[in-house]
């Protein structure tokens, strides 16, 4: 066989695998690097029970308007009450329906919306400094934000797109539902 022979079929073959490896792949390197990141997180938010939020989330997602009310969370209305709310059990319930591969399609969108809305935070919120932020296409790839997060984003983008892989939830789901 000449080598481009061989090379297409190895292409051939990794074509047939990668919907098989890389959407199970993901989800164990998500489970590896940002599950206990995200838990961690929400475990900061948590006031005396699941529907009593802490000031420490508070000041994390609303830094400006907890400031302004002199770090007294009483004085904030529903609306940011709800938010904090959210947000953690987001933390909480989005990352864990990722690992068990199910609903991973869905989690996975709504934690890209979760990266997206707290990078936001992280800018505009807390005024994170230029090397905080980094920039793209330059030679350092360690920026907290644009750098680590792009990554982030495209690890759940995958999982939007592939699904959780065979061996999820979802798949047995799926099975259960065609019974």
């Amino acid at each position: 066989m000449r080598l481009m022979e061989r090379i297409d079929t190895l292409n051939s073959r990794l074509d047939r695998a990668a919907p098989v490896i890389l959407p199970t792949l993901c989800r164990m390197v998500f489970a590896a690097v940002l599950l206990m990141y995200f838990w961690s997180s929400g475990l900061t938010k948590l006031g005396d029970g699941l529907f009593s939020p802490a000031a420490g989330g508070f000041i994390q997602i609303f830094p400006r308007l907890t400031e302004a009310a002199g770090y007294d969370t009483s004085q904030l209305g529903l609306w940011p009450r709800l938010v904090v709310l959210a947000g953690t059990w987001a933390e909480f319930i989005l990352p864990a329906l990722i690992v068990a591969g199910c609903l991973t399609r869905l989690a996975a969108l709504g934690m890209i919306g979760f990266v997206l809305m707290q990078s936001l935070t992280d800018v505009f919120g807390h005024l994170a400094d230029p090397v905080t932020i980094g920039r793209w296409f330059d030679a350092a790839s360690d920026a907290i934000i644009l750098d680590q997060r792009a990554l982030w984003l495209g690890l759940l983008a995958t999982l939007v797109l592939m699904g959780a892989g065979p061996i999820s939830g979802d798949r047995l789901m799926r099975k259960w539902r065609a019974k």
